[in-house]
């Protein structure tokens, strides 16, 4: 809108002309989103490219549509505590008119009733328990499926796709991992496998030798770790190869980190799998112009954690922006029209919509493998293909 650059440098008669042809804005002097994630603390590689294509996401809506809307970063380094404080702050900022994250399961499930007591909306890129949709929270949406999908994904994948019949499964005890994991143990057993054994470790666990070695001598042959530091998940591979063993290494989406998971383990997870709850925009044709816009602004090092949040940005930008046009700017009218969402197409190269619940329709998971430095799809067969692939998508 450009009235609104108008009123920082016009006369005062302009500034009333322009409340007049924009009466939106005269409820607020400045418009905000904000973005909670995990910043820094141990998977701030992830926090930062999920923040950085939502400032991409800010940038392009301010330049198409004239508006200068701020984007306010809140910190929560995956932390539920800090993730309360950190949404605290947002809430009480009168300009935030929704809000974009957090990031982890456990943290939306902290923070959903302050948001729906402050009737603010808020979109998460990469929550995936199904829990935090199945409780009427009328305020928090995701454009990411559940793990009520991934779960079965994984397990399908490892026994259809791979052969394998016999799993060990590990969580790192945070809601995301143990729903996750029961998810899989269920869909693995279903499908005909054997979970030989299962374990527990904490987020700080920083030497898993000795679980690797009751693993490895348990008869699995492979290993199912949905954990959500992809460093560990590292170590896990790396003492996987020292102590010789041919164990497979599976992770879900919280392992899909280039530098901690792939780097990091010195080529110990070459060949590793891990699911993704979206596609790798790199084969989303109608997506390139984004994608080479993020990577000529940060870099090409990004995974599939990203551009579900750019997805999540927009979908906050045009609700903001279709009640402003409405003449009502306020967090209800944000929060009706982020649920009236209906995307053609959107950057995963899926329309964006949701159900009743908040659930994103229509998206699936992907599985990929580590190739050298890159996680690559992985083409798999018709009991685990997903509903949309990038190829299939190219044409909206």
């Amino acid at each position: 809108m450009k009235s609104r650059k108008l009123m920082l440098i016009l006369p005062l008669f302009l500034l009333v002309l322009s409340l007049v042809i924009a009466p939106a804005f005269a409820q607020s002097p400045v418009i905000k989103i904000g973005i909670l994630g995990p910043f820094t603390g141990p998977a701030a590689s992830v926090g930062q490219e999920q923040l950085n294509w939502a400032k991409l996401a800010v940038a392009d809506f301010n330049e198409a549509t004239g508006w200068s809307v701020e984007l306010v970063e809140a910190d929560t380094q995956l932390d539920p505590a800090i993730a309360v404080t950190a949404s605290e702050s947002l809430i009480a900022d009168a300009d935030v008119y929704g809000v974009v994250g957090p990031a982890g399961s456990q943290e939306v499930s902290a923070v959903a009733q302050m948001f729906a007591d402050a009737s603010l909306a808020h979109i998460s890129g990469s929550a995936t328990d199904p829990a935090l949709t199945a409780e009427g929270n009328t305020t928090f949406f995701r454009t990411v499926p559940t793990d009520a999908v991934q779960g079965p994904s994984d397990a399908n994948f490892i026994y259809n796709v791979l052969g394998l019949t016999k799993l060990f499964v590990i969580d790192d005890q945070s809601s995301y991992a143990v729903g996750l994991a029961d998810q899989a143990e269920e869909a693995f057993i279903a499908a005909g496998g054997e979970i030989i054994g299962r374990e527990s470790v904490q987020q700080d666990d920083g030497d898993f030798s000795s679980l690797v070695t009751l693993i490895d001598a348990s008869g699995a042959e492979a290993i199912f770790f949905p954990g959500q530091i992809a460093s560990q998940g590292a170590l896990i591979a790396r003492q996987i190869v020292e102590q010789g063993s041919d164990l497979i290494f599976v992770g879900a989406d919280g392992m899909q980190n280039v530098d901690d998971f792939i780097t990091g383990s010195a080529g110990a997870t070459e060949g590793a799998y891990v699911s993704s709850f979206a596609p790798d925009v790199r084969g989303v044709a109608t997506s390139a112009d984004i994608m080479n816009r993020y990577i000529e602004q940060y870099d090409d090092n990004f995974t599939s954690f990203g551009p579900p949040t750019y997805a999540a940005t927009l979908v906050v930008l045009e609700a903001v922006q279709r009640a402003a046009d409405s003449g009502n700017l306020s967090r209800e009218a944000v929060r009706d029209e982020v649920a009236a969402t209906n995307q053609e197409l959107s950057v995963l190269g899926i329309p964006i919509a949701f159900d009743e619940n908040g659930d994103v329709l229509g998206a699936s998971f992907y599985m990929f493998q580590v190739v050298g430095d890159a996680f690559v799809l992985v083409p798999s067969g018709p009991e685990m293909m997903p509903e949309a692939t990038p190829e299939a998508t190219e044409e909206g």
